[in-house]
């Protein structure tokens, strides 16, 4: 229960305030716990971190696996995976997606992509099936599109690109929208 707590808080305090600059001691006193019983559960706040990105790249796999998995028509999904994209990015400060993406410490920022390349790899995987199934371009390489992602992971580190959108969220769910749609209008 403390653990969740922990966990819990400093996501909250993560997503106002950035991770570098919340303390283990502020996220101790906003979870009304010790700093005895933090260091019982983690070595230190980058593994509260760790432990946060897993959990919450689980949870969000785990969701996007069970709507992958749904019957609905593969647009469908593609409308729904944007949603959770939004879902997942609201409440986000700009001082968090900085530590986050291009400010990340060393450590961080190799765990975090790493977690993203395995996720894309799952992604990338379904979108082969549905280019099999017609649901996607025939001519499109999928070796394109995974190329393509991760570009747009780096370009997210772009703090001018950054400056372009008044929050995170927008910045991601620009990419997102183009990613999809690219730049022609969508039909309903």
């Amino acid at each position: 229960m403390k653990r969740k707590q922990l966990i819990q808080t400093a996501k909250d305090l993560f997503f106002r305030y950035g991770i570098k600059r919340v303390t283990v001691e502020e996220i101790c006193k906003e979870a009304k716990v010790s700093k005895m019983t933090f260091y019982k559960h983690f070595k230190n706040k980058n593994e509260l971190v760790k432990t946060w990105i897993t959990e919450l790249t689980d949870e969000a796999m785990e969701k996007y696996r069970k709507l992958m998995d749904s019957d609905l028509p593969f647009k469908e999904k593609v409308r729904e995976t944007i949603n959770m994209k939004l879902e997942g990015s609201d409440g986000m400060s700009k001082e968090f997606f900085s530590d986050y993406i291009p400010h990340a410490e060393p450590e961080l920022h190799d765990f975090i992509h790493q977690r993203m390349h395995e996720t894309m790899g799952l992604i990338i995987n379904d979108y082969a099936e549905a280019q099999k199934r017609g649901d996607i371009r025939q001519d499109m390489k999928i070796e394109f599109m995974l190329w393509y992602l991760n570009k747009m992971f780096e370009l997210m580190e772009d703090e001018s690109l950054q400056q372009m959108y008044d929050s995170p969220q927008d910045l991601i769910m620009e990419m997102v929208n183009f990613f999809f749609y690219g730049i022609m209008p969508r039909k309903s």
